[in-house]
């Protein structure tokens, strides 16, 4: 299968060793790293691609360690502490606002074809990632909740 010209092939990883990752990356001939682990700034160096490095949002405190970060961006999703992510709970949009400081930031969490407009008129992110959101049950997307989502997000061009 052949992606269209100007999509990106994004690998997302949680806690895998470097080397599997760019084994992956080299092999599905991804472009870019999504990681929501534990990686640290040296492990996100390793990477051979562009990394997006996932952060866990609970509190200002959240941010500290991204400025030890070398990377294309930041993924901000609401803190869990069962989950890495597809909570479907928004964060405190107002520390977003905070940590892009550091660099381009995707917003995540909780993000909803009814939200999704006033969050990014609010936080002006480099992008954002939906996946609960959109959703009819767990893992099932629903066509109408896509269409209307993005919809919410064409009406800020």
């Amino acid at each position: 299968m052949q992606l269209p010209p100007f999509v990106e092939a994004v690998g997302v990883f949680v806690n895998e060793t470097s080397d599997k990752v760019n084994r992956i990356a080299e092999q599905c001939k991804l472009t870019a790293i999504q990681l929501h682990g534990e990686e640290s700034p040296a492990f996100c160096r390793r990477i051979k691609r562009r990394v997006i490095k996932a952060f866990r949002v609970k509190d200002f405190d959240s941010f500290k360690k991204m400025q030890n970060y070398d990377v294309s961006g930041f993924l901000l999703d609401s803190y869990s502490d069962d989950s890495r992510g597809g909570t479907g709970k928004v964060f405190d949009w107002n520390l977003a606002l905070r940590a892009k400081k550091y660099g381009p930031v995707i917003l995540a969490g909780g993000l909803t074809p009814y939200n999704v407009y006033t969050a990014i008129h609010r936080v002006k992110p480099y992008g954002v990632d939906v996946c609960s959101g959109v959703e009819k049950s767990p893992g099932v997307k629903d066509c109408i909740k896509l269409d209307k989502f993005i919809k919410s997000v064409r009406k800020l061009r």
